[in-house]
């Protein structure tokens, strides 16, 4: 796609075009050439929309809730995008869809932009991609933004990494399993629900989420929050998006809202440096092809590990870096 068609999708996406948006997705998800640009291009029109991450175990109704969230979050007057990662199909790569099945009240919403991502192996239940989608959402004018991760377990907690708020949906069933859960969910989670509260058994789940989250020492002031929900029946919903609220509130008068969005960006600035150094070193597939020729050195200890990385990145190239020689495209050196 050439720089002027990015240009005239760009300008489709600031006038509020849903199929504009939805092309940028796909270039972003497919990680086309160029996207990229794509994306430094999208920065600067991100930053209003406020990312709200849900996760939880498999069969904690995610989807369920969600699909009452947005619409509650509707009722509010504010617009909504929605980031389902979805199991990807052993086929294509891509999402299973099933996400757009459950919630199919908020799909109704022409206000509701919802699209599915495949995890494509994840084992952190987002895609690679996601943020770059939410970033289209963000830059396409949606005020409150979903991002739902497949079911996860206790190590699987990619969620926090681009949302300001994080809400751990759990259920009944996950009572006897909470003390596994205090390295994991246990430790992202701003808000946690105890949703199908209808089942016996809720009463002991609360209690324990409150016993555990008494023994966690407070984050920069905010005490986690739990609360009961029963999203078939549409019950504790309104409660929760009040929560939701008061965290945000909370973030922006303790100035930790900006900060936060100085950490994503950050991890992400890192992140991309890194996939560059992966790429580079990799390019054309000649050092790997050196790397096999010496693997008989590596195992006969004729040659050490130290060496053999010098011929993947070259010394003086990791030299520039240490010393922050390494300039960019214009000639200005970075720090």
């Amino acid at each position: 796609m050439s720089r002027r068609d990015v240009d005239a999708l760009l300008a489709q996406l600031s006038e509020g075009s849903k199929l504009a948006a939805a092309r940028l997705i796909s270039l972003v998800e497919d990680e086309a050439p160029g996207h990229r640009e794509l994306l430094a291009r999208l920065l600067p029109m991100t930053g209003e929309g406020y990312r709200i991450g849900v996760t939880g175990p498999p069969g904690a109704g995610k989807s369920s809730l969600l699909d009452e969230l947005v619409v509650g979050t509707r009722r509010r007057g504010l617009s909504v995008g929605v980031v389902a990662v979805d199991p990807s199909s052993p086929f294509t790569g891509g999402a299973l869809l099933g996400d757009r099945i459950r919630m199919r009240r908020a799909a109704e919403d022409p206000e509701v932009f919802i699209r599915s991502l495949g995890s494509r192996g994840s084992l952190g239940g987002l895609s690679r991609q996601t943020e770059g989608v939410v970033d289209v959402l963000d830059a396409f004018g949606k005020e409150r933004i979903f991002i739902e991760t497949v079911g996860v377990g206790q190590s699987e907690l990619d969620v926090i990494e681009p949302t300001y708020t994080t809400v751990v949906v759990l259920v009944p069933e996950s009572g006897d399993g909470i003390q596994t859960m205090k390295a994991g969910l246990m430790e992202i989670g701003d808000l946690f629900v105890v949703n199908k509260a209808d089942r016996d058994g809720a009463d002991l789940l609360e209690a324990e989420l409150e016993t555990t989250l008494n023994a966690r020492p407070g984050l920069d002031g905010w005490r986690p929050r739990v609360l009961r929900t029963c999203a078939t029946r549409g019950e504790g919903v309104e409660a929760l998006l009040d929560a939701i609220e008061e965290h945000r509130a909370f973030l922006l008068r303790e100035g930790r809202l900006s900060l936060r969005r100085r950490e994503i960006l950050m991890r992400r600035l890192r992140a991309a440096v890194e996939d560059r150094l992966v790429a580079a070193a990799w390019a054309g597939g000649r050092r790997e092809h050196a790397l096999e020729m010496s693997l008989a050195k590596l195992v006969s200890g004729r040659l050490s590990f130290e060496r053999l990385v010098d011929t993947v990145l070259p010394r003086t190239l990791l030299e520039q870096i240490e010393q922050g020689q390494v300039s960019d495209a214009q000639g200005d050196e970075r720090p």
